[in-house]
């Protein structure tokens, strides 16, 4: 069994911010049109302990450049998001 999950990790305080108001604009959309929840979790990357993927892993989009279509594509488009 494969258990796979998002993160995104973040350096700064801003990040983070953007990275929260992102995920809240777009899980309006998908809401909307009967989506689930976002689940990715946003944290420091000083939290985590770095270690490379599986050679098939890396530079992952440039091997397979349609590789995140099977699940990532809703159609719906990322409303723009503004800090200010």
């Amino acid at each position: 069994m494969s258990i796979h999950r998002s993160a995104l990790l973040v350096a700064t305080d801003e990040q983070r911010d953007m990275a929260e108001l992102t995920r809240a604009a777009y899980q309006a959309v998908i809401t909307d049109r009967g989506y689930g929840d976002i689940t990715t979790q946003i944290a420091p990357a000083s939290d985590f302990e770095y270690f490379y993927a599986e050679d098939h892993h890396q530079q992952y989009l440039y091997k397979l450049p349609n590789g995140y279509r099977c699940h990532a594509n809703t159609g719906l488009a990322l409303p723009v998001v503004s800090s200010s």
